[in-house]
């Protein structure tokens, strides 16, 4: 069976639900933390940063973020795309992917199998799942 790969709308709107999923995660937990007395900065800090930080490549390792269920498409293995990514490719990827922010999505339209930057680098292909 012949692979697809997601049009870069997909990968937007999938990025996007993505981040008001997590500013949504965000302001839940700030509200949580509200309601105990005394919470030290750092505990702030470290919730915080590691919501943003670790949200995308724990679920892709796991299978998929929100934005990809929702939008029907997933990260994989570029040489075994039947295979979900691993720890180390999740956290090479989204590093990438965040500090070059759009500039990472310019391979796309050059690349057959619509191949964005962080994909290139972690060795990783964005597919559609069969409907």
């Amino acid at each position: 069976m012949e692979e697809q790969y997601p049009e870069l709308t997909d990968r937007i709107q999938s990025t996007f639900i993505d981040m008001l999923f997590v500013i949504i995660l965000a302001f839940i937990a700030g509200g949580l933390l509200d309601r105990y007395e005394q919470v030290p900065d750092w505990v702030r800090m470290v919730l915080f940063i590691s919501l943003f930080v670790l949200y995308e490549p724990v679920c892709l390792v796991l299978g998929c973020t929100l934005g990809n269920y929702l939008k029907g498409i997933r990260v994989r293995r570029f040489s075994d795309a039947s295979r979900r990514i691993g720890l180390l490719q999740a956290f090479i990827r989204y590093p990438v992917k965040v500090l070059l922010g759009w500039i990472s999505f310019i391979t796309i339209r050059t690349n057959p199998r619509k191949r964005a930057i962080h994909d290139l680098v972690s060795g990783t292909v964005m597919i559609r799942l069969q409907r």
